[in-house]
């Protein structure tokens, strides 16, 4: 009796977990205030360190695996996956409609099981529209991943990255840069 207790309490809650994202996916995503939003994903787990914008349209995937750091600017239609863990640094921007995945499928598993790691975008970081960076990137300090780009390996500080898949293409000069949400 008391296994079938824990079983149903377990069905409650990811049915509560998935009502939760819906809401924010569907709902609370396109509400015209960035402070509501912001409340909203930090009811959720969402670790905000400091002020960031983010735009309508978002689409968050397990909030409480999410750290976004202190002038972080999230452009629209941005999907974020925290399922395996995603560290977004200081001051990093990321443009409309590009996606940040933590965990995909294992397409060699015999029942397409899933697999991912952690992923780490560092300060001053720009992820350009339309890009996508795959499970366990870390994109480095002030590195620029073009748009339409998909990244599939780490990109060193302050590189420039495009094309499918990524490759350097050019390097950033290095500079105290000062931008952020403010």
């Amino acid at each position: 009796m008391r296994q079938k207790v824990i079983e149903m309490i377990k069905i409650i809650r990811g049915g509560v977990k998935y009502l939760l994202e819906w809401m924010t996916n569907i709902f609370i995503c396109n509400l015209p205030s960035n402070t509501i939003r912001i409340w909203w994903l930090k009811i959720l787990g969402l670790n905000i360190n400091g002020r960031i914008m983010i735009m309508e349209g978002y689409h968050i995937r397990s909030p409480r695996g999410i750290t976004i750091e202190d002038g972080v600017s999230i452009g629209p239609k941005v999907l974020l996956d925290g399922r395996k863990g995603l560290t977004i640094g200081k001051s990093a921007v990321i443009a409309y409609e590009a996606i940040i995945w933590t965990l995909n499928h294992d397409y060699n598993d015999l029942n397409f099981c899933g697999k991912g790691a952690p992923v780490e975008i560092g300060e001053y970081a720009w992820i350009c529209s339309r890009s996508s960076v795959l499970p366990g990137i870390k994109i480095g300090k002030g590195a620029i991943v073009a748009s339409g780009a998909i990244v599939t390996k780490n990109v060193p500080d302050y590189a420039i990255v495009a094309g499918v898949p990524a490759k350097i293409v050019g390097q950033r000069e290095i500079k105290d840069y000062q931008y952020g949400y403010k």
